[in-house]
């Protein structure tokens, strides 16, 4: 049975914070990693510096995105934080200033002026800054910055990404070792795409055109550049 407390739960928007850092995380794990590695492997004739590289990649990127991720996070909660501040300061200062804006954002929305009052009005006597807060400046709960969750999110999945590519070090052929990387990279993106976009609701063919084409362009980029120096490490 539909109700007030479950009308969301059929929908996707919810899950927008955590989904977009962990697509973000297992992104960056895969195709950075894969970059890495493919980068040394077209410079290399043994597996140990493509292995040091590769793990020292993981590390270091999945710490990178968690902190990174947090700090990015923190920053927009607190700009929100300073708002809500400012936006209860203003209440308390001209609270007749408020009710009108409120009545004219209403009003902005569709209603008639007279019912755009009366709203603000009953919206304000029930809570004031709850009211301005979520339709003035446009935070809700569904949208609301949560630090740990994105932190932890894009640093759990980044490692899961990078892990990926790690396999295919430890098992592929030296002498084939890009090849191979490309292969499986371009495989673990296109079901990373699918999962993505399953997801979120998405359409399937863009979110695996574009994770696709970009994770191709920095995987080339890197194996040009272990090329370009054909450094036999």
């Amino acid at each position: 049975m539909l109700t007030i407390d479950n009308y969301l739960d059929s929908h996707f928007i919810h899950r927008s914070n955590w989904l977009r850092a962990a697509v973000l995380g297992a992104n960056d794990g895969i195709i950075s990693v894969a970059s890495l590695a493919i980068g040394v492997a077209t410079a290399s004739s043994t597996r140990e510096p493509i292995l040091l590289a590769t793990v020292a990649g993981l590390v270091a990127g999945a710490l990178s995105m968690a902190a990174g991720e947090y700090v990015s996070v923190s920053s927009q909660t607190d700009i929100e934080e300073a708002d809500i501040k400012r936006e209860a300061e203003e209440l308390h200062a001209m609270p007749e200033e408020e009710l009108q804006i409120l009545a004219e954002i209403y009003e902005r929305r569709g209603l008639k002026k007279e019912t755009a009052l009366l709203v603000a009005q009953e919206l304000t006597a029930k809570d004031a800054l709850a009211a301005h807060i979520r339709d003035e400046l446009g935070i809700n709960e569904i949208s609301k910055a949560n630090p740990i969750q994105a932190a932890f999110a894009s640093g759990a999945a980044f490692t899961a990404g990078g892990v990926l590519p790690l396999i295919v070090t430890l098992v592929a052929s030296v002498s084939s070792m890009e090849y191979f990387l490309y292969g499986f990279t371009i495989i673990s993106l296109v079901i990373l795409g699918i999962v993505s976009a399953k997801t979120g609701g998405s359409s399937i063919g863009k979110a695996i055109l574009r994770i696709v084409v970009w994770g191709t362009l920095a995987m080339g980029l890197s194996a040009l550049v272990g090329y370009l120096f054909n450094v036999n490490v």
